[in-house]
């Protein structure tokens, strides 16, 4: 089961300079909640964006770049694949597990027509940005869950989360 994770603005932006355009404590609090003890997929950029290796999750990491093959190759919780083939070739013997798709955006072009759930947050507001969330066909999914929390002392946008499953 393959399950998308990302915040997006008004404009379906979801980047800068490989980075998230915002701070939103209570996104990335949601975003550990929902991939804690699973894998997480993701490309080489946002990889390479993340503080550190986050605990409780495998990261699983397409890139065509050796060198990162090789550097973590003898670290368990860090698995390179190095083609699409190989990264389907993955999913296909983990179809039991939730496997949290989490960018960029390549990743989440190849996935649009396998992906089961969408954990979206939706932040109120334009940023300057350089990444725009792929086009997704909402009319494939439904609607499960929605819980829209007002800007406070610590969140400085107003921001919703959604979940949608696949229609099947």
């Amino acid at each position: 089961m393959i399950e998308y994770v990302w915040a997006e603005d008004e404009k379906r932006q979801i980047g800068v300079d490989g980075h998230l355009p915002w701070h939103l404590p209570a996104d990335l609090k949601h975003f550990k909640e929902k991939t804690m003890d699973h894998p997480i997929l993701m490309g080489r950029k946002t990889f390479a964006s993340l503080p550190k290796l986050l605990p409780g999750r495998k990261h699983i990491v397409l890139t065509h770049n050796e060198e990162l093959k090789s550097k973590w190759k003898d670290n368990n919780q860090v698995e390179i694949l190095t083609s699409i083939d190989e990264m389907n070739e993955y999913l296909s013997n983990h179809q039991s597990e939730k496997i949290c798709a989490i960018g960029g955006v390549s990743i989440f072009k190849a996935l649009l027509d396998q992906v089961d759930i969408l954990e979206k947050t939706e932040i109120e507001g334009i940023f300057k940005a350089d990444t725009v969330m792929p086009e997704i066909d909402y009319s494939q999914f439904d609607l499960v869950h929605q819980e829209h929390h007002d800007a406070d002392s610590k969140n400085k946008y107003p921001y919703t989360f959604l979940t949608y499953i696949r229609k099947h």
